[in-house]
């Protein structure tokens, strides 16, 4: 017996990057954190990422939870691809086709393990570096997630923090102001040994 097709509602939300667009739907797509910032990865892990490559204005594709959050090329307006994107994305996700496939999560967490041996800090500063990290995972993260991207913990040293930027932060120009005014100085309140947070694109 054919399996009915299952409806999928899905809507878009702006992000503070005027460049990205989350599009939410009412169903998991993909437990985790799953960004393709080119189509050859895109095209070995994920036949959703693949297909969204495949449109002109699309340049990189996140995917957690519910939502899809989509970063355009500059010379393309919302206006004009919000719509289309949308029902891609709709249509996709309604074929009943792969999202992410079997292994993905498995092969991340490999290359964030070898990620993690080149995270720099020293012996003497692990303790402050914890910190920072369970700080960053408590209060930073749930916001930016809310954003439609993430931030990881990269390096410490001599005071200067830094983390690298996912999602709809990747190139954000407001992720600036919030990292400064915001993650510098919670940091700086809660960690003084903290003298400066940078970021890195993802």
């Amino acid at each position: 017996m054919q399996e009915t097709k299952k409806s999928v509602m899905i809507y878009s939300e702006q992000t503070p990057n005027p460049e990205s667009l989350k599009f939410v739907t009412n169903q998991i797509i993909y437990q985790g954190i799953a960004e393709f910032k080119d189509a050859q990865l895109a095209e070995e892990w994920s036949p959703l990422a693949k297909s969204l490559f495949a449109l002109p204005y699309v340049k990189n594709v996140y995917i957690s939870n519910n939502y899809v959050t989509v970063n355009k090329e500059m010379n393309y307006t919302w206006d004009d691809i919000m719509i289309p994107l949308k029902n891609h994305i709709k249509e996709f996700l309604e074929s009943g086709q792969t999202i992410i496939k079997d292994g993905f999560s498995a092969e991340q967490a490999r290359l964030a393990s070898q990620q993690d041996d080149k995270i720099d800090y020293s012996e003497e500063d692990a303790a402050i570096v914890q910190k920072i990290i369970g700080l960053i995972d408590t209060y930073v993260r749930p916001a930016v997630e809310m954003d439609g991207g993430n931030i990881a913990f990269k390096s410490y040293n001599q005071g200067v923090v830094h983390v690298e930027l996912q999602g709809a932060c990747s190139g954000c120009p407001s992720s600036t102001i919030t990292l400064k005014s915001g993650i510098e100085g919670m940091l700086k309140r809660m960690v003084p040994e903290v003298t400066e947070v940078v970021a890195e694109m993802g």
